[in-house]
């Protein structure tokens, strides 16, 4: 007797069909990206994300180059230029001189939770059009970048990602674009920088502008717990402990100390070094800034007048 074959549906669970159709929604926005530098050649990945032409990937990626080649699943091949690129997010931006198929849909990353279903479609060592597949292992993971900063809120996946995958897309099953994988922290774990308000408006300045314009103070500093008196009094349970002041910067020039405890920006508590940079964008350039920090027993109030990050 004869078997008849089974329908193609019957053979794909759940968990299948979802990646099938997150591979045939998002592979062909993905390009494999080849860079040319005068010292050797590089490769990843890169996504459409807008119907004119502007492609994202990571800013690592295109380190040093001005143009590179987009090759897509549909035989589609493009040069781009580089546009904009900001190592401090690790993003950066390219425009194709030719056309290129549709863009992917941009999700929002701050909607992720732990355990969900996730897809990583890129490049990994040169073979084109790869998708993986794993949870969010993690949110909220930091990602060490350039000047002593790091991006915040990075997604950790368990989705394999291989060196060539960096630029390429994290997605969530609905095929929305969350991430943008950037690192392999090791076997089984893979870091992507999260596409949320913040890297939208990043995103955004590189297409527009080329850079991204950021304030600084001149601290460098980590988290430290407050005693409970003192939580009480400034009503926060951890600050910002200065280390060293820069010479010349901002903050020397109004006087924050090396051992002053940073509470409070303009009002905004600054229980970390992610809050203090999340409030040094671009509006806070010159701009008149109350700090407020506790100093050998005491709340003291400095006024600084944040300046361009170089």
């Amino acid at each position: 007797m004869a078997l008849e074959p089974e329908d193609d549906a019957d053979l794909l669970d759940a968990y299948s069909r979802a990646v099938v159709a997150v591979a045939d929604a998002v592979l062909p926005s993905v390009a494999s990206l080849a860079v040319t530098l005068p010292r050797g050649a590089g490769a990843g990945s890169a996504s459409v994300v807008t119907a004119d032409g502007f492609l994202l990937t990571s800013a690592h990626v295109v380190a040093g180059a001005e143009v590179a080649d987009a090759t897509f699943s549909d035989g589609t091949h493009v040069r781009a230029d580089v546009v904009g690129r900001d190592p401090l997010s690790d993003l950066a931006v390219l425009h194709a001189r030719g056309e290129v198929p549709s863009p992917v849909t941009l999700g929002d990353a701050a909607r992720l939770r732990v355990g969900q279903l996730v897809v990583a479609l890129g490049n990994p060592l040169g073979l084109a059009g790869s998708v993986t597949a794993g949870i969010v292992s993690a949110l909220g993971r930091s990602l060490p970048t350039g000047n002593g900063r790091v991006v915040d809120e990075v997604i950790q996946t368990d989705a394999a990602l291989n060196p060539g995958n960096s630029g390429g897309v994290l997605a969530d099953s609905a095929g929305r674009m969350v991430g943008v994988n950037t690192a392999v922290a090791g076997i089984g774990v893979g870091l992507a920088v999260p596409i949320n308000a913040t890297t939208r408006g990043i995103v955004t300045q590189l297409m527009t502008t080329g850079r991204v314009r950021r304030a600084f103070l001149g601290i460098v500093g980590a988290q430290v717990p407050l005693a409970p008196p003192v939580a009480a009094k400034v009503g926060a349970p951890t600050g910002l402990q200065v280390a060293d002041v820069t010479g010349g910067s901002p903050a020397a020039e109004a006087g924050l100390r090396r051992g002053d405890v940073v509470i409070s920006l303009d009002g905004q508590p600054v229980a970390s070094v992610t809050a203090l940079q999340r409030a040094m964008v671009e509006a806070a350039i010159g701009r008149r800034a109350e700090v407020t920090v506790w100093r050998n027993g005491a709340l003291v109030d400095v006024v600084v007048y944040p300046r361009e990050l170089a």
